[in-house]
């Protein structure tokens, strides 16, 4: 009879992760930058993502829509004070913002604009995991190469900045295009969470998907090989992300520009 063992199996896990410590990290791409969410950013987000015009883009997150600039500025200061969300401003330099059509004073400075808020929350340091949630684009952003170039930055800012192993993506069930556009960046699907939070007097059922370490590198290169400038033609993208990463499937209409 063979002896028991009692050595831990698994793969064998070395370094640490670091919790983020966000307030001087700046994400930098070339179509979006991320900064530190701020109250300074409310005016411009309200324009982009508050008021009637805009509240379906809240039907599946835990607050909103607003009505009003002021309690939208309450709600990016609550936001800002959460110890365990870490939330991001998206600023562009693209025209077509609606915070860009307004005259600003600003004499020779960048039109760099925010324009959406994302996060990184769900961390759990010793077990090395993290999640990007709280997505809130605004219809201007979405659906576009900044769009994916904003996740892009975080997920590489999560493995090689801080060390996690596993980044994770988590929605609504019913929120079908939070997860075709998680499996379009590269997520794995892990299932359904049933019965999982009460959201708005609504329960919620969570689809969970993740990306680990050693999936990173490829996800990273199909990532970057769609975002590079050879693959749009006047705008225009070449090859879908799905053809890159040489799986079956399309994007259902989403328009890159």
């Amino acid at each position: 009879m063979e002896p028991t063992s009692y050595e831990p199996e698994g793969h064998l896990v070395t370094g640490i992760a670091h919790p983020p410590d966000i307030s001087n990290a700046t994400l930098v791409g070339k179509h979006v930058t991320l900064t530190p969410l701020s109250p300074t950013h409310a005016a411009e987000l309200y324009l982009n993502i508050g008021g009637g015009q805009n509240a379906h883009l809240y039907k599946y997150l835990p607050s909103g829509p607003f009505d009003s600039e002021e309690q939208f500025t309450e709600y990016v200061k609550q936001l800002c004070s959460f110890g365990s969300l870490f939330s991001f401003a998206i600023l562009s330099n693209d025209l077509v913002h609606a915070s860009n059509l307004v005259e600003k004073n600003v004499g020779n400075e960048s039109p760099a604009t925010a324009v959406g808020i994302i996060s990184l929350l769900s961390i759990v340091v010793p077990h090395r995991s993290i999640e990007i949630g709280h997505v809130l684009y605004a219809p201007t952003l979405q659906r576009t190469t900044a769009a994916t170039e904003t996740v892009y930055l975080l997920m590489k800012y999560a493995f090689e900045e801080l060390g996690f192993l596993r980044v994770e993506w988590k929605c609504n069930e019913r929120n079908k295009p939070s997860a075709r556009a998680a499996i379009r960046l590269g997520f794995v699907p892990e299932g359904t969470f049933r019965a999982h939070m009460v959201v708005k007097g609504r329960r919620r059922d969570t689809s969970w998907f993740s990306i680990i370490e050693e999936e990173w590198e490829g996800v990273k290169g199909s990532l970057e090989d769609w975002l590079g400038d050879e693959n749009f033609d006047t705008g225009k993208q070449k090859r879908k992300l799905e053809e890159i990463r040489g799986i079956q499937g399309g994007e259902n209409g989403l328009v890159f520009r």
